[in-house]
C-alpha cells in the first residue's frame, strides 16, 4: 500500500494499491501501442493539445497548488508559482517545438542529405518529491511534443499529485495511453526499464538512485538522462552589490524550504565584506515566517517526511563535531527543521561536500577569486553556481574554470524553459529544457540521397 501523509499535520490523506505486474505489463503495452499513432500525429496537433494543458494548469492552480501543500508540505504560495511555471513550460514548447524538431538540412556531395529528429518510443520518468508538477511537467512536455509516450513513476508521497497529473493529460485531450502514471514502489522500476517497449529513462533524484537506474539501462543498451543532486555554491565577491546579493541568496537557499537540488548550498563570502554580509544574512534569515504550508504568509513549510528532518540534523550535527560553528537556528521537531546558518572554513566538513537537502546553509569565507574558485569546485557535484559581482567583464574570463553544468551572475541558479538544465560530474548527465531537451530522447536520423 502506498500511503500519502500530510507532514505537516502528520494524518493520512491517501492510500493507493500498488499495481501488480500484470496492470504494469498491461500499461507498458498500451503505451507502445499509443505510440504507433502518437508519432503520426503532426507536431502542430500536438501544440495545441499542449497548450491547452498550460491553460488548463492556470485555471486550476490553486487546487494543484493546495494539494502540493498538502503532499509534500510546499508553502502554498511558492506552490501557486509551480504551476504558473508548468504553464509557461507549455506555452514555450508549443511555441517553439515545430522549429526544434524540424528537419536539419546539411549540404554534402549528396544530392539531399539532411537530419531527421524522430521519437523514441515508451519512455519512463523516474520523479522526485520536491516540485511534484514542475519536475514531471518539465520531463513530460518535451518527450511528449517529439511524439515519445510517457510513463510516470512519480514519488511515493505525492502520488496523488500524479495521479492528477495524469487526469490532466486525459482531460486535455490526449491519446489513451499516451501519458499514464504507474502507481509502484521504487522496486518495480528494474522490472518496467528492463522491458524491451521502455527505450530510454529520465531519472532526477538522489545519485544512489541515479546509479542504480543508470547501471540498468546501461545493461539494456537504453538511453538514459539523469538530473541528480547538488551542493551549489554562491559566491559574493568583495565590489558586489550587497543588497541585491542578500535577496537573491535567501531566495537562492530558503525557498521551496530549501529542498532544491539546484538551492545554494554553500555560501563563499570575500573576507573584505564578509562581517557587514554575515550579518546582514543572519538578520534577514531569522525573519524569515515558519508555519502552515497552507498559510500564504508562510515562506517556511515542513521538510517533505520527517526522516529527511533526521538526515538533514546528523548532517548538521557530524559538521558541528567537526568544527563547524552554529550562527542561527538549529532546532528540529519532527518534519519541521529551522532556517539554519553554519560557519566554517573547513571545505572537508559533511555541509561542505554533501548535498543538504533542507533550510540549512554553511558560509565560508575566502581570499580573492582564486581560493572561491578551488573552494567552489572542491565536490562532487557540478550542477550550478551562483556569483555576485559588478565586474562583468572580469567574471567572464573566469567562467570557463567552474566545473559546473551552469553559471548564473547576480542571480540565483534556476531552471528556465530557454536554456538546457542540467549538471556535470556526481550531478548527472544529458539536458533537459531548451532544444536540447527536447532532443534528449529523439533518433538523431542520418539521410543521405544520392541523385
Amino acid at each position: 500500500m502506498i500511503k500519502s501523509i500530510n507532514p505537516y499535520t502528520g494524518k493520512l490523506i491517501a492510500q493507493y494499491e500498488a499495481y501488480d505486474e500484470t496492470t504494469v505489463m498491461h500499461m507498458i503495452e498500451k503505451g507502445s501501442n499509443s505510440f504507433l499513432a502518437w508519432r503520426k500525429t503532426g507536431v502542430h496537433e500536438r501544440c495545441e493539445l499542449i497548450k491547452g494543458v498550460g491553460d488548463h494548469l492556470l485555471k486550476k492552480k490553486d487546487a494543484y497548488a493546495r494539494l502540493m501543500s498538502l503532499e509534500m508540505g510546499k508553502p502554498v504560495k511558492q506552490a501557486i508559482a509551480e504551476i504558473e511555471k508548468c504553464a509557461w513550460l507549455c506555452d514555450y514548447y508549443s511555441d517553439n517545438a515545430p522549429g526544434f524538431l524540424k528537419d536539419k538540412e546539411v549540404i554534402t556531395d549528396a544530392a539531399m542529405s539532411y537530419v531527421a529528429y524522430e521519437p523514441l518510443g515508451v519512455v519512463l520518468a523516474v520523479m522526485p518529491w520536491n516540485y511534484p508538477f514542475w519536475q514531471v511537467f518539465r520531463f513530460a512536455v518535451p518527450t511528449l511534443l517529439a511524439g515519445n509516450t510517457c510513463l510516470l513513476k512519480h514519488a511515493s508521497n505525492v502520488m496523488g499529485c500524479a495521479e492528477e497529473i495524469q487526469k490532466i493529460f486525459i482531460d486535455c485531450g490526449f491519446p489513451e495511453g499516451t501519458f499514464q502514471n504507474l502507481v509502484i514502489g521504487s522496486d518495480k522500476v528494474e522490472m518496467v526499464l528492463e522491458h524491451p517497449k521502455v527505450r530510454a529513462v529520465s531519472l532526477t533524484g538522489s545519485e544512489a538512485a541515479g546509479k542504480a537506474v543508470a547501471a540498468i539501462a546501461g545493461k539494456n543498451i537504453k538511453s538514459s538522462l539523469l538530473e541528480l543532486g547538488g551542493s551549489n555554491a554562491t559566491i559574493i565577491l568583495k565590489d558586489a552589490d550587497l543588497k541585491e546579493a542578500l535577496n537573491t541568496v535567501i531566495n537562492a537557499r530558503y525557498q521551496n524550504t530549501g529542498q532544491s537540488c539546484i538551492a545554494a548550498k554553500r555560501l563563499l563570502v570575500d573576507k573584505h565584506i564578509a562581517d557587514e554580509f554575515i550579518d546582514r544574512f543572519l538578520e534577514e534569515v531569522k525573519k524569515l515566517r515558519s508555519g502552515d504550508p497552507l498559510d500564504e504568509e508562510t515562506y517556511i513549510g515542513v521538510l517533505a517526511r520527517e526522516e529527511l528532518a533526521e538526515e538533514l540534523e546528523d548532517q548538521m550535527n557530524r559538521s558541528i563535531t567537526a568544527g563547524a560553528t552554529i550562527l542561527c537556528g538549529g532546532d528540529r521537531k519532527r518534519a519541521y527543521f529551522e532556517p539554519t546558518v553554519l560557519k566554517t572554513n573547513d571545505p572537508t566538513v559533511a555541509v561542505m561536500q554533501e548535498e543538504t537537502f533542507g533550510p540549512l546553509m554553511c558560509v565560508c569565507v575566502f581570499d580573492g577569486i582564486e581560493e572561491a574558485i578551488e573552494l567552489s569546485n572542491q565536490t562532487n557535484f557540478g550542477l550550478g553556481v551562483s556569483i555576485f559581482t559588478q565586474d562583468i567583464e572580469r567574471i567572464k574570463s573566469y567562467i570557463p574554470r567552474f566545473e559546473e553544468g551552469a553559471v548564473f551572475v547576480n542571480e540565483l541558479v534556476k531552471s528556465d524553459p530557454r536554456l538546457p538544465f542540467g549538471g556535470v560530474k556526481n550531478s548527472g548527465y544529458g539536458r533537459e529544457l531548451g532544444l536540447e531537451g527536447i532532443r534528449s530522447f529523439v533518433n538523431v536520423k542520418t539521410v543521405y540521397i544520392k541523385g
